[in-house]
Formats: C-alpha cells, sequence, structure tokens
C-alpha cells in the first residue's frame, strides 16, 4: 500500500476543521448515500467490502449490522466503542484527536444503514482532548445539517450524544459499555441476547470501534474495489498498527493486513533497542506473546489463531532481550486482576491468586509446584470466566509459561538453594 489513507491528514494544521474537511471530499458522498441507498444497500455494500471490526474480534462488520431486526416497532442505537483500554494501544486516539470527523460521518452512514435515530460515542475519560475534538466536530457537524432533523431533507434523523467513561478496562466489553452508557455499573451481561437484538435499554443495538467506522467512510468514498484490494481476501483494506515496548521507532503505522509480524518491528519498528528481541505482543496485552522464532506469523487474524495468538487491536509491543518474562507475566496478572469486574469467581479468585504467585516469584520466593499451579489456575479462569477479560488474563499468563519457563525455573531454583550454599558459593 504506497499510499496513506487512514493517516493521510493528520499531520494537516486544518485537519479537525469541518471546511477543510468537506473541501477533502468529506461528507461529500453522504447526500448521495442518504438520497440514492436503501438502508439494505448500505449494508449489502460493507458486506461486501468484507470489512471485519478493528477494536478486537475482528467480527465482519456488515453480518453484525445485519443483524438488526427491520420494522420490529423498537428504537434502534449505535455506540462507537472508543474506551481504548488495551495496554498497547492507542490508535484510536490519534484519529478522533486529529481526523475526527471522518469517525462521525461513519457513524452517520452506519445510524443510516441499521435505522438508529441515536448514537453514542463512548470515550475514556482519559482522553481529554479525545472527548472535546469530537465534541467540536459534533458540533460542527450539527451546524452544517450532517446532523440533526431530517438530514439532507430526508427521513433520517440522528442524534449523536458523548458519553465520558470512568476509566474501567471492562467497559471496552461491548455488553458492559452498554450498562455504563445506562448508568449502572460496567459488568458484562449474558449473551444471546446479542446486542443487535437486545442491547441499549433492551432495544437492537450496534457497537462498532472507531477505525471500524472510519473505514466505512473511507469503503464509500473509494468503493468496495479499492478496499478489497488492499491486504489478504479474508481481512482486507488498511489496517492501523501501533508500535510500543523495546523498539527503536514506536509509533503508529498505517499497512495492509498480511505482512509479517517480522517485518512490523524490524523494518517498520527499527529493530530492538538492545541486543535482539526476545518476545513480541502482537494485538495488546490480552494477545498471547509469541517468542522470537515464531516472528514470521502473518499479520491476519487466521495465521496468529494457528500461532496460538489474536489479532485484538493490533497493538504490537516489542520485548527485547533485556525484558524479564516473569516480571511481564506479573504484570499481566496485576493489570487483569485490578480491572476484573469482579463478577464471576474464576475471575475475581484466580487472577489476584496468580498475581500473588507470580509476585513471591519475582520477588525471589518462588516454590516448587508454582508453575504448576499457575497452570491450573489459569486452566480454571480460562474455561470458566464470564467474558473474554479472564480468557484473555490466562491465555497471555500461559503464553509466558509455554514460551519461557526456563526463566521462571532460574528465579525458582536459585531461591530453593540453601542458604549456607549460596553463601559458600
Amino acid at each position: 500500500m504506497s499510499e496513506l489513507v487512514l493517516l493521510k491528514y493528520i499531520t494537516h494544521p486544518d485537519s479537525t476543521n469541518i471546511e477543510f474537511y468537506e473541501k477533502t471530499g468529506g461528507y461529500q458522498g453522504l447526500k448521495k448515500i442518504l438520497t440514492t441507498y436503501s438502508p439494505d444497500k448500505v449494508i449489502d455494500t460493507v458486506k461486501a467490502s468484507n470489512l471485519r471490526g478493528r477494536g478486537g474480534a475482528g467480527f465482519p462488520t456488515g453480518l453484525k449490522w445485519s443483524f438488526v431486526p427491520k420494522d420490529d416497532g423498537k428504537i434502534h442505537y449505535l455506540c462507537c466503542n472508543a474506551d481504548e483500554g488495551e495496554p498497547g494501544t492507542f490508535k484510536d486516539r490519534l484519529l478522533m484527536e486529529r481526523d475526527p470527523h471522518r469517525v462521525i460521518e461513519g457513524m452517520i452512514i452506519a445510524a443510516y444503514a441499521i435505522r438508529a435515530k441515536v448514537a453514542y460515542i463512548y470515550i475514556r475519560g482519559e482522553y481529554g482532548l479525545s472527548i472535546d475534538m469530537i465534541t467540536q466536530a459534533i458540533k460542527a457537524a450539527y451546524a452544517k445539517g450532517y446532523l440533526g432533523q431530517h438530514i439532507f431533507n430526508t427521513d433520517f434523523c440522528l442524534n449523536i450524544y458523548v458519553h465520558k467513561g470512568a476509566g474501567a478496562y471492562i467497559c471496552g466489553e461491548e455488553t458492559a459499555l452498554l450498562e455504563s452508557i445506562e448508568g449502572r455499573r460496567g459488568q458484562p451481561k449474558l449473551k444471546p441476547p446479542f446486542p443487535a437484538v437486545s442491547g441499549l435499554y433492551d432495544c437492537p443495538t450496534v457497537i462498532n470501534n472507531v477505525e471500524t467506522f472510519v473505514c466505512v467512510t473511507h469503503i464509500f468514498a473509494k468503493g468496495v474495489d479499492w478496499f478489497t484490494s488492499i491486504g489478504p481476501d479474508d481481512a482486507p483494506g488498511p489496517r492501523l498498527f501501533g508500535l510500543s515496548g523495546q523498539l527503536q521507532n514506536p509509533g503508529i503505522v498505517e499497512l495492509p493486513m498480511g505482512l509479517s509480524l517480522n517485518e512490523l518491528v524490524y523494518d517498520y519498528g527499527g529493530g530492538p533497542l538492545t541486543g535482539k528481541f526476545k518476545a513480541v505482543i502482537p494485538g495488546g496485552l490480552s494477545a498471547p506473546m509469541i517468542p522470537l522464532a515464531g516472528l514470521d506469523v502473518k499479520m491476519n487474524f487466521a495465521d496468529l489463531a494457528t500461532a496460538d495468538s489474536m489479532m485484538g487491536s493490533a497493538a504490537v509491543i516489542a520485548l527485547d532481550d533485556t525484558a524479564s518474562i516473569p516480571a511481564v507475566g506479573r504484570r499481566i496478572a496485576e493489570f487483569f486482576s485490578h480491572e476484573s469486574c469482579g463478577k464471576c469467581a474464576p475471575c475475581r479468585e484466580g487472577l489476584p491468586w496468580a498475581s500473588k504467585i507470580l509476585n513471591r516469584i519475582e520477588s525471589g520466593q518462588g516454590r516448587p509446584g508454582d508453575l504448576e499451579q499457575l497452570q491450573v489456575i489459569c486452566g480454571g479462569v480460562f474455561n470458566n470466566s464470564f467474558c473474554a477479560l479472564g480468557v484473555g488474563a490466562a491465555w497471555a499468563i500461559r503464553a509466558t509459561l509455554k514460551h519461557f519457563p526456563h526463566e521462571y525455573d532460574a528465579l525458582i531454583t536459585q531461591q530453593t538453594i540453601p542458604i549456607h550454599d549460596r553463601t559458600n558459593s
């Protein structure tokens, strides 16, 4: 992909200005969509593009929209998940801060497709600048007639509201996000029913990620053929990768999916800070790490699944050979233990217990049998947690045990040597 698309205008000083956005083609196709496309045609177009969600699970966007019932007599809602709580993830923040109107236009198109008249952008409260930029862009869109009543003199009406989160990781889970918007404690709900049938206020609701909505805008501006020409057939379109950790060139890069993780961290990340890479986390903290020997894996949904990891939010966290894997495992356990909503016992009890064991190992108090106990705990959490938080946490911890058991063994073995023998040595 030779030309930037998602990041094309982010460095322009007027990129957040609605007049500049219109001048560069923004909102220009919206009138055509609202006046000549039926909602079903919009959904069919997104289906044909094979756009997959950019938030984590990678579910086909058009298919998700098609699940919303038609003519059911209920209010339909649209939600933009801009919580971005996954450690290592910072791509959506850039889009909201530097290209907010493209997010809003994508939301308008999606709302029309699912026949929604109310939409929410759920933004994590720490993202102060994102909140300001999106709020200003919404006001400008109302002033220009792109939001509000009878848009382009059609029957379509849409109001968008910004809802600030309170820093809870669990609210990135779509049903917990909806609970939070309704004013309740952010906890996941049992599925089915899925939000597309019974979501916000028990009405049909679609939740998509910020980058997903931006891709929707480009699909209708540039066409399905253009979108499907980028990247692999099963995961087409441009994708934002967040590079962080112990590498030379951290930041956000826009590339097609399908390149190797090796290319990402060396060609675009500039290689390790010191020595060589030890492992790379390919999709945010809940994505299991891949050791140096496996970095040739392709960055797409299928190949990463085969490698026992996942694309997630495409937040690539590199670890060089100065990194302590037991310390990484301990921080994973501590983070997810802290962010657990406490609804289910496996998460509520298992993750703190794993954190205690990992802290003990790292502090030099590890015991024989600790690693086996960690495997048992992770197995209990992985198979039995209510939502994906426990699954991701256990999966990520297990990966550290699988690929680097010798680092854990070295800490434990050192501490089981009798004191007098250590002194004599």
